[in-house]
């Protein structure tokens, strides 16, 4: 492969194509070195260009004769990603890091090596992006978990090893169209559970608004598109209404010159989706389609032009919002206000400074300052407490789905802010607790929390916490945390603290149960167990048999998961045990087997033979799900979804690897929720679109929502995921069907 030149002579004609790009966050097909290192001169003046050109060189060579599956060279991709960089105008070291973030995973690059030629702080944060390759996990999900693990101890180290892997994420949504179909599905559900809430919670709109519409794009082809179609039927027709309006503010402001700019625009294609989606309605209904944005010249004006809008136009009562006393998590400062505008339409306007608005479009690349120490210091405590939280529980969940669980769910900030008594801010996911609130804390409020009050009055610990409410817990040293306060609270810090505790309560009573038994067997064979426990003789036998210690030892021996004859075998001759099994066999009484039901043959259950299974009733998984069964004692084995909630608050030590048997056919109970319009006529058509599938209708059940639409709940039996799926297809493609979803817990 022949190398891109540092100095070309068609720099002239990729200038041209620069100056082509709609804006500033843009990127041209075509990108050379010689736009990186021009990138970074703009905005760097002491940056060391010939670090950037050493990685260029290094990427190049080992990257040599290797192709993406667009037919391209590999060495587009650095290049890219490189490129995205200088627009989030890092420095000249994570500008040469992107040129190499690649090179260990996909080619015969060694860290030593990097290290050698460019220096151990790029060598490190290349070592941080590499993902964990080449060790062999038991799923994909705990591969993916250990990966996540490393990116967030790489970012407490330093931050621009997210910056990177953000800009990488970035180029390769916008070039998924070459991957499978299912990949594409994979990687942009990835993006919208991970990436783009990474992107918001560092403040990068520009990033995460594109990820969304990508990953949206690829999510949800049909809706994309159906939007798509609909916004550029009237887009002359809003860019009028848009220049319209920004005339009549600037007439407004220009006699007072605070406004220094004004900007309207459309939506994004997913916040419009979102919108749709939650409140159930059509696009015809989205009334705030159109944002406008006013930038002045301090926090006094912004004010002052929130109340000259209000004065034109009347607000919406509950539409305004004000993060500039309030910023978000993210540093995000500015006023939101939804006002009705010319001709009865909704428009929502925010009004913001020059230096709100660069932090709102870059986030932590505009304001963080690269230290000797790299580290994240007290003075950026606010932005990144979200980042130590990460990091405090990546030690403490050890389970892949919990840990998984509880990096997503922490990434979406969609806050209340409430007080302390002392006036300190605290913010909270919507609908958090009081005990979320005392797990914030600290631990130990939190476990022995029994009530609150919220602006002097009780209030219940599962009351859900309002903007400006001032909270004092109540606490009791006779309280202790229950398991069903994980149905209660809303953030990931307080529903780990009580799982930890259930968890340490359900290991103390199998230890004291594994005791008991061990006791009582070994004192058959005339053994003193609780000698052979003080000497560390358990300990040793218990690590043999691959556990941590002779109290996890004993935990298993206590909930059923191995039997105490292991152990005696290692401390009791065979000949001795030949002699004691007869009597002992006499003893036991007598056990019918139990009678294996027809969905048992469909379920395969690793290590085990003709074992009882049946369906968790919180998730009915059906063929074609990922599924987990949990062992429980006397019921054999419940089968459930991966992502079932129940299953995350169980023992993972019980949970057991299980498949569904090829060729098995067994029809499967479940529910669908049909919410339609309330017209004659459209039941009937729905029940026929069911019947035509082959599938059994086995009940129904008919209400009218808030919204006057009619909510229909069908009990079906199926055969598949496969068969579900094309029934709720059949569903939605009826007239007046606004909405099919298939009902879990």
């Amino acid at each position: 492969m022949e190398l891109l030149p540092l100095t070309s002579k068609k720099s002239n004609q990729i200038k041209d194509e620069w100056s082509q790009c709609k804006t500033p966050f843009q990127t041209p097909s075509l990108v050379r070195i010689n736009n990186i290192i021009e990138n970074l001169k703009s905005y760097s003046k002491t940056g060391d260009v010939s670090l950037v050109e050493k990685a260029y060189i290094f990427s190049a060579k080992v990257h040599q004769g290797q192709v993406r599956l667009s037919g391209e060279p590999y060495l587009i991709h650095p290049l890219q990603v490189s490129y995205i960089l200088t627009q989030m105008k890092m420095d000249e070291i994570c500008v040469a890091t992107g040129l190499l973030h690649d090179t260990v995973e996909d080619t015969y690059a060694s860290i030593e090596e990097i290290k050698t030629l460019l220096g151990t702080e790029i060598a490190t944060m290349v070592d941080g992006l590499t993902k964990l390759s080449k060790i062999n996990f038991r799923s994909t999900e705990e591969r993916q978990a250990e990966n996540f693990r490393k990116m967030i101890l790489s970012m407490a180290k330093d931050i621009r090893v997210i910056l990177i892997k953000l800009a990488d994420r970035l180029h390769n949504m916008r070039t998924l169209e070459f991957l499978p179909a299912e990949k594409q599905k994979i990687i942009a559900q990835e993006t919208l559970d991970i990436y783009s809430p990474i992107a918001n919670r560092l403040g990068i709109d520009w990033i995460k608004a594109e990820l969304e519409n990508l990953a949206f794009k690829h999510l949800y082809p049909e809706k994309f598109n159906y939007l798509d179609e609909k916004i550029k039927t009237q887009q002359n027709k809003r860019n009028q209404y848009i220049e319209e309006v920004k005339k009549m503010i600037s007439k407004k402001l220009d006699s007072i010159t605070l406004c220094e700019e004004i900007k309207g625009r459309v939506k994004q294609y997913y916040s419009i989706f979102k919108k749709m989606l939650h409140q159930q309605i059509d696009f015809d209904q989205v009334y705030d389609l159109i944002a406008f944005r006013i930038i002045v010249g301090s926090i006094k004006d912004c004010y002052e032009v929130l109340g000259i809008i209000h004065s034109v136009w009347k607000p919406v009562p509950g539409r305004f919002k004000d993060f500039i006393a309030m910023p978000k998590a993210n540093m995000y400062q500015s006023l939101h206000t939804t006002v009705i505008g010319p001709y009865g339409e909704r428009m929502e306007i925010q009004i913001r400074t020059p230096e709100m608005q660069q932090i709102a479009e870059e986030g932590i690349a505009a304001h963080w300052k690269y230290k000797e120490d790299k580290e994240i210091d007290k003075r950026d405590g606010q932005m990144f407490s979200w980042l130590r939280q990460m990091l405090e529980w990546q030690h403490e969940l050890k389970d892949p789905k919990e840990f998984l669980e509880t990096f997503r769910t922490n990434l979406f900030p969609d806050e209340v802010y409430v007080f302390t008594p002392k006036g300190e801010v605290k913010a909270f996911p919507q609908g958090a607790t009081p005990l979320d609130f005392a797990y914030s804390i600290h631990t130990d409020v939190g476990n022995r929390c029994v009530g609150a009050r919220a602006n002097s009055r009780m209030v219940q610990i599962n009351y859900q916490m309002l903007n400006g409410d001032t909270i004092e817990i109540i606490t009791s040293n006779r309280q202790n945390p229950r398991k069903d306060w994980l149905k209660i609270v809303k953030t990931s810090r307080a529903r780990t603290k009580i799982r930890q505790w259930n968890r340490l309560e359900q290991q103390n009573d199998n230890i004291k149960k594994g005791k008991e038994l061990c006791q009582q067997n070994f004192k058959k064979y005339n053994v003193d167990f609780t000698k052979l426990y003080k000497s560390g003789e358990i300990k040793k036998s218990g690590e043999e048999l691959g556990f941590h210690d002779g109290q996890d030892l004993l935990a298993a021996i206590g909930y059923g998961k191995i039997p105490v004859n292991h152990l005696i075998k290692k401390f009791v001759p065979p000949e001795k045990l030949e002699q004691q099994q007869p009597i002992r066999q006499k003893k036991k009484p007598v056990k019918k087997k139990l009678k294996s039901p027809a969905q048992s043959r469909v379920i395969q259950v690793k290590g085990l033979d003709n074992i009882l299974t049946n369906f968790a009733k919180c998730c009915n998984p059906l063929p074609g799900d990922k599924i987990i069964g949990y062992i429980t004692k006397g019921k054999g084995v419940t089968i459930h979804t991966e992502g079932c909630p129940r299953l995350l608050d169980t023992n993972p030590e019980r949970r057991i690897e299980t498949n569904w048997t090829p060729d098995k056919e067994f029809t499967h109970t479940t529910k669908i929720k049909v919410i339609c319009h309330n017209t004659p006529g459209l039941l009937a058509e729905i029940s026929g679109a069911i019947s035509q599938q082959e599938i059994n209708i086995k009940g129904a059940a008919i209400s009218t929502n808030k919204s006057h639409q009619s909510v229909c709940i069908f009990e079906v039996e199926v055969k598949n995921l496969d068969h579900l799926h094309d029934t709720i297809s059949a569903i939605q493609h009826i007239k007046g069907v606004k909405k099919v979803v298939r009902m879990r817990l």
